[in-house]
């Protein structure tokens, strides 16, 4: 299976009064492993940037003025995600800026759901942990995920701790490895649960000498006459209960 992690920074936070994407990243994972074949763009959004939003990514208009267009980088865009999985934190703001980005060029681009799946992992963690905070830091120290190099937002950057929070939240990281034995990087924890159990030599089983089973049904029946009732352990053993 496919999977894109997303992030976006934009010029502010409403693209239907003339903001724009300003950086994408994106992090593909297969099979939930990271594949290293990740996408990344800075784009000219050919107005101001708010500043609320440069406080958050640091992002500048002089910094993008030589940057292509969302025209410009369209195809390389819709070409990298097409057909895969888009795992997205808060995806209705990321997904709502990728569509009106698409409306700009003509009806013919479509929506982002027309080409991709999309994945919300902040409704995916206000299920798992209803009433709790659930923004990307706060999922980052619940699932101790080192995001200590986060001094700004960025697209990049923030898909690549989301990718981790998402593998840590749905099942455990992936980048684990067991030594030499493995030859793969980043073997599942599943994999490496399996692997320690085959590995593993047999259990040696140890059976109670009948000396000790009497001292153990001597020592029930005193308990249960003491109570005036059979003990719990006996109504276990009694196959009529079964």
């Amino acid at each position: 299976m496919r999977q894109i992690v997303l992030d976006t920074e934009t010029t502010g936070l409403d693209p239907q009064t003339g903001h724009r994407i300003i950086e994408i990243g994106c992090v593909e994972l297969e099979n939930r492993r990271l594949t290293g074949n990740n996408l990344h763009l800075y784009i000219n959004p050919e107005r101001d940037i708010d500043e609320g939003a440069l406080e958050v990514h640091g992002i500048t208009v002089e910094f993008l003025a030589d940057k292509p267009t969302f025209a410009q980088i369209a195809e390389e865009f819709m070409s990298f995600v097409r057909g895969a999985e888009l795992v997205i934190h808060n995806a209705p703001f990321d997904v709502g800026f990728l569509d009106h980005e698409l409306s700009l060029l003509g009806r013919q681009w479509g929506r982002v759901a027309d080409a991709c799946g999309v994945l919300d992992t902040l409704k995916l963690a206000r299920d798992l942990h209803p009433g709790q905070k659930n923004s990307l830091d706060a999922l980052c120290r619940r699932y101790d995920v080192d995001n200590g190099h986060r001094e700004l937002h960025g697209a990049l950057l923030d898909a690549e701790i989301l990718a981790d929070v998402y593998l840590a939240m749905t099942g455990g990281q992936t980048r684990l490895s067991l030594g030499a034995e493995s030859g793969e990087q980043g073997a599942s924890v599943a994999e490496a649960i399996r692997r320690l159990n085959r590995d593993r030599p047999a259990l040696t089983v140890v059976r109670a000498a009948d000396g000790d089973l009497a001292r153990h049904r001597a020592k029930l029946e005193a308990i249960a006459s003491r109570n005036g009732q059979r003990t719990l352990w006996e109504e276990l053993e009694d196959p009529r209960v079964h």
